[in-house]
Order: C-alpha cells, then structure tokens, then sequence
C-alpha cells in the first residue's frame, strides 16, 4: 500500500512537470500566431494510460480524455464517470456506436454515412445532440481513415440533414514525417477546407479543428487547431 502511494505521488509529480511544459508550449505557440491559449482545448489521448493515471491528471486540471477503443472508453468511464468529458477519437466502427454515443460529448471520427446515420439513430434515442468531427484524409495515405477533401462537399450536403447530429467542425492526422513544411500544409489545407464549406453551407457554422498531436501540436495551433489530441506529452 505505501509502495502504491508512492508510486502514485511520484506519476502525479511527472505528469505535474509535463503538464507545464504542454503549457508553456502552447501559450508559445499562440504567441507566433496571435492567438489566445484559452481557445486551445488539450484532449489527453489516454490509450496507453489506465484509469489511476487518468485520475492523476484530472486532479491537475485536465478533464478531457480522448479514447480510440469503443470497450476501453466504457472501462475507463465505470471507473470515473462525468467526473471527465470524453471524446471518441478512434475510427468508429458502426457496430460500436451504441457503446460511444451514450458516453461521449464529441466523436472525432466520422467519415461516412451510413455511421453517421447509425450514430443519429442512437443519439435520437439517446434524446442527444451528438456533437461529430469530420475525418479528412488530407494526405491522401493509404493506412488513413477519413474521406478526402474533394468527397467533403456531398458528405456534408447529406450529413447536415441529419437532426441529432451536430458538425462541429473537421479532423485529420498528419503524416510521422519530420517534413514540418508538409504538417504545416496538410494543417492549414484543413483550416481552408473548414472556411470554405461554411461559406456554401451557412447553417453548419463549424468551429473546432482537431488537428495535432504531441509530435506536431505546435505547428497545428499556429495553423488555426482548436483542439489537440496529446497523449506521450502527458502521461510519458
């Protein structure tokens, strides 16, 4: 029991010293950009941290979690409950959507209709208005979930139709490449692609760009991200 609490004062005391450093960061990546930190929201990606390390860090003052895995989000949120807001930020397969919806005040993910249609279906039994992101695969990879930029305006033509669903804004993942002038493109490609669809369709009015993780967070803040997905910056 000693040995636990130890150890559990020792973790708390990293994640302490990671956090201010994730600040620092942030408050220096707004500088470059001219913007306010406050509009920056830190979504702890929390696949590789279990339930204490969570509650460590929520002591701290984070309390949003990013989870990829429909089963694990569910674990994690028997253990600490709306003590948290979750996010789902895996790819979302349709037969896990009665697992996220209930749980969840936004999903990352979505990237075609026939989910959308299945999480709409779940969120009006749910009487809720799911907040969704749109994934974009902005790079054209392979290995990437997301629709491509050219497909967006159709998919959005029918998604904004849909009455428990609301678009909130888009999502991608840049490559691991430390070509930081493609980041950079990739990124602000995403900013435009938001900017350019709420001008066709002005009832959407879209505002989050969740873009960025702990290798590339910095340049997605300087390229307009509203929320960042970071996991190794935390709980490593």
């Amino acid at each position: 029991m000693i040995t636990d609490l130890k150890k559990n004062i020792y973790s708390k005391d990293i994640y302490k010293r990671n956090l201010g450093i994730l600040k620092d960061e942030i408050n220096q990546a707004c500088k470059l950009s001219g913007r306010n930190p406050c509009d920056i929201l830190v979504v702890a990606a929390s696949k590789y941290a279990d339930s204490e390390q969570l509650k460590q860090v929520l002591e701290l003052g984070i309390n949003h979690f990013g989870e990829n895995r429909a089963e694990e989000l569910l674990r994690k949120f028997n253990v600490i409950g709306d003590k948290a807001i979750w996010h789902f930020i895996g790819h979302l397969q349709s037969r896990k959507v009665k697992i996220v919806v209930p749980l969840v005040e936004y999903i990352h993910s979505i990237d075609s209709l026939n989910t959308l249609e299945k999480v709409n279906e779940e969120a009006f039994k749910k009487n809720k208005i799911q907040k969704i992101l749109v994934e974009i695969n902005i790079s054209g990879e392979d290995s990437k979930f997301g629709i491509y930029p050219e497909s967006l305006g159709d998919f959005l033509k029918e998604a904004k139709d849909f009455s428990n669903i609301k678009i909130s804004g888009l999502m991608t993942m840049a490559p691991l490449t430390d070509d930081f002038e493609l980041i950079r493109t990739i990124f602000a490609k995403l900013r435009i692609l938001m900017e350019t669809f709420n001008k066709k369709f002005k009832s959407l009015n879209m505002k989050e760009l969740s873009m960025g993780m702990s290798n590339d967070f910095k340049i997605a803040i300087e390229e307009g991200a509203t929320m960042i997905r970071v996991g190794s910056s935390i709980f490593i």
